[in-house]
């Protein structure tokens, strides 16, 4: 199989003024921390109820979306479907990218990030917590020997070995941040062992979306072709994802549903939450579920590239939007539901027992939570400029869905450093 890669050009002035824009966004995220550091986290919207706010849900989408994401290069090395492989190293990529900004905005939501030093130094491996530092950490390593094993050619022939680690990796790294909320038996909307593979199918719907998103946008910019047959891959690929998505959170409220001691919660967040349930049902379900399945789903008169293209764009930033409603709707639908201290019983105190808790994002934290975007955006163009992770072309003529076939100048043995 041979394939051309080239570096992004990156001269224009809207690459350097995204750059700029990325940059002061990403500065902004460190002033707010700063800020809510010097004057407490009171000028937040987050209380002594609702720890987690939206630096979290942002965070921890993030988090997810970095697992899903390096699936393609999984497709790719590991279970052998050529027609992926050209796509590998963009894969790779928004992996780290997108796991250092969800990093970004937990380490500085911390207060005091130097405190996350004694976490390393001072172990607890009875805490999920501590285990995830160690499976971030891992997953950056051994997806950068991912890399280099990819774009060495020498290293090539060993990409495969490198590639089954990194996908049991992901895997277990998913499975315990899922296991972050399905260990929490004090919140009545996380104690659930049904997370953990929710958050596993949740990665490769969240992670294709944003790697779909980054791809087209950037061939488009670029004026570099796509194919239809690749598109109609991508589109058929992220509707499986999807689909489970959907039925895995049928069951976990279903099975929230049949426990008696789980009902008030599930009321609360499918009726009557408030916000919670549009989030949930207009949110969730019909955003990043249904549109997305329609649209990625229904036939395309005459199989256009353009009609192609434009679906699956809207399907996948669809299938985003979702997912960041759902992330809301688990992390701070599940610190507002009024804590279970005694099931049963009725307790009341002057420290809101029993109490709906409300949430308001303040500025700050706000802006904490988009740097950790514009962190993975700043990779993301720098990256595409200094290294040749995107191939030239995706066009019919080129990817087959038996291999790569390319012409003698634009083949491996071509530099592939040149600018275009």
């Amino acid at each position: 199989m041979k394939v051309a890669y080239r570096e992004i050009e990156g001269h224009s002035a809207g690459y350097w003024l995204a750059v700029i824009v990325c940059g002061l966004l990403a500065a902004a995220g460190v002033a707010a921390a700063l800020y809510m550091r010097a004057e407490g986290h009171h000028v937040s919207g987050m209380n002594n109820q609702i720890v987690w706010g939206m630096p979290h849900v942002f965070a921890v989408f993030l988090i997810v979306a970095a697992s899903g994401a390096l699936n393609v290069a999984s497709i790719a090395s590991v279970f052998g479907r050529a027609l992926y492989k050209p796509l590998a190293r963009l894969s790779a990529l928004l992996a780290v990218a997108l796991l250092i900004g969800g990093l970004w905005n937990l380490v500085l939501d911390l207060g005091r990030p130097g405190h996350l030093l004694a976490a390393v130094l001072y172990p607890n491996f009875r805490s999920i917590f501590a285990w995830n530092i160690y499976l971030y950490t891992g997953f950056l390593v051994i997806v950068g020997f991912y890399l280099w094993f990819m774009m060495e050619r020498r290293l090539n022939p060993h990409t495969h070995t490198v590639g089954v680690l990194a996908f049991l990796w992901r895997l277990v790294l998913t499975t315990g941040t899922g296991s972050i909320f399905g260990f929490l038996a004090a919140r009545s909307a996380y104690d659930s062992a049904v997370l953990a593979p929710l958050f596993i199918l949740t990665s490769f719907a969240f992670g294709l979306a944003i790697f779909v998103l980054v791809l087209l946008g950037g061939f488009k910019a670029l004026a570099r072709p796509v194919g239809a047959r690749l598109l109609t891959r991508l589109r058929s690929l992220l509707a499986v994802f999807v689909a489970a998505v959907l039925y895995f959170v049928a069951v976990y409220h279903l099975t929230n549903l049949y426990m008696a001691g789980q009902r008030g919660v599930e009321s609360f967040m499918l009726v009557t939450g408030g916000l919670f349930p549009w989030l949930f049902w207009g949110g969730q379900v019909f955003v990043g579920g249904i549109v997305p399945l329609w649209l990625l789903l229904r036939p395309v008169p005459g199989a256009d590239g353009a009609a192609l293209r434009r679906t699956l764009m809207l399907g996948a930033a669809a299938v985003v939007a979702g997912g960041f409603a759902q992330m809301y709707v688990l992390i701070i639908g599940g610190q507002s539901y009024p804590l279970q201290m005694f099931p049963g019983l009725i307790v009341k105190s002057r420290f809101y027992d029993g109490v709906v808790h409300t949430y308001i994002p303040q500025w700050p934290e706000t802006v904490l939570a988009l740097s950790g975007v514009a962190v993975v955006a700043l990779i993301v163009l720098i990256a595409l400029r200094l290294l040749p992770f995107l191939p030239v072309s995706l066009a019919d003529d080129v990817v087959s869905v038996h291999g790569v076939h390319a012409p003698a100048a634009e083949a491996e043995g071509a530099p592939t450093g040149a600018r275009t």
